[in-house]
């Protein structure tokens, strides 16, 4: 290719500080789940949380002059995608900090793509497994044992709180390949289809959490700490950050912008230790890095030079495919 039709490589400031931005505010969520369970049932957390992030999305829509799906079909799917992407995982992630540290849920997060390749793979047949996928999938679980430390026994509340964790990190590998297979081809923007999701989860989540946790305090009831916690996980995690990374989509490309996932455990556990003050066993972020070790095998970042970019997810919006919106 001559260099006239070589595309310009942006310039490191152009997206650099908006990639760290949103590592940042991904990474920090951990935190505001672990603050907001201090008062409210996880269920709660999570529909404040997605009310506050849908209507945020719901302003931008306005101002981009964008609009919702309008197809029966396309909201049919984006329920699925809001219960195993937004209400089910967002939970999970609230019960699992109950019993475990904000940066070791971080961790965890961090296990999606080892879920989203082989459901994508076997189950919905969006990807295609090659020997250096295995071998990273392999490294990968490799350190998910390693976080566990199953060596010491398993059982107690901290084990579940683990699983609850990871159990949140599997929806999410069903729900990006779920939406690529049956939701990345139609002519809606990424912020058009998150903003459904949300407000399916509204809706998901009005219902069933009366039933299990009853009604949810009104803010007045609740701290200014918890509340600024909600606010931030809604309006800034849930919200504004899925603005951030379309931006950096835009300017640094994909496969790029998909590597703030590698990020978001470094600020969750930096944020933890100096927020929190909490502290880890030296297998937990030994095995986060046999993790991510594996997951850059299987994405292609070792062992080869990358050619294309493989979808992960991100906890702290609706569980969109890269390539389509992010």
């Amino acid at each position: 290719m001559t260099d006239h039709f070589t595309p310009d490589r942006p310039a490191l400031r152009s997206w650099l500080p908006g990639f760290l931005a949103l590592a940042a505010i991904w990474g920090s969520s951990f935190l505001f789940i672990k603050v907001g369970v201090e008062e409210l049932h996880p269920l709660q957390l999570t529909l404040y949380r997605v009310v506050t992030g849908a209507l945020t999305l719901l302003v931008v829509l306005a101002v981009l002059r964008d609009r919702l799906p309008r197809e029966p079909r396309v909201w049919a799917h984006l329920f699925v995608v809001a219960a195993f992407g937004v209400s089910v995982p967002f939970t999970l992630f609230g019960y699992g900090e109950q019993r475990v540290e904000s940066m070791l849920a971080g961790i965890w997060n961090a296990t999606t793509p080892l879920i989203v390749l082989p459901l994508a793979v076997l189950v919905f047949r969006t990807e295609r497994l090659t020997t250096r996928r295995a071998v990273g999938l392999a490294l990968g679980f490799a350190g998910v044992l390693v976080v566990l430390g199953v060596w010491e026994g398993v059982g107690g509340a901290h084990f579940a709180g683990q699983l609850m964790c990871f159990g949140a990190a599997a929806c999410y590998g069903v729900a990006i390949p779920y939406q690529k297979r049956f939701v990345a081809g139609s002519n809606h923007s990424g912020l058009s289809l998150s903003a459904a999701q949300l407000l399916l989860a509204t809706v998901q989540l009005a219902i069933v959490t009366p039933l299990v946790a009853g009604a949810p305090p009104l803010p007045t009831e609740l701290s200014p700490r918890v509340v600024g916690s909600v606010l931030a996980l809604g309006a800034l995690g849930t919200g504004l950050a899925f603005v951030i990374n379309m931006r950096n989509i835009r300017v640094a490309g994909a496969s790029t912008a998909s590597t703030v996932t590698y990020l978001i455990p470094v600020f969750a556990v930096l944020i933890g230790a100096l927020a929190l003050g909490e502290r880890m066993n030296w297998h937990q972020p030994a095995g986060a890095l046999v993790v991510l070790f594996g997951v850059a095998v299987s994405q292609g970042l070792i062992g080869r030079r990358r050619r294309a970019a493989v979808g992960v997810g991100v906890p702290a919006v609706p569980a969109v495919e890269p390539a389509t919106r992010r």
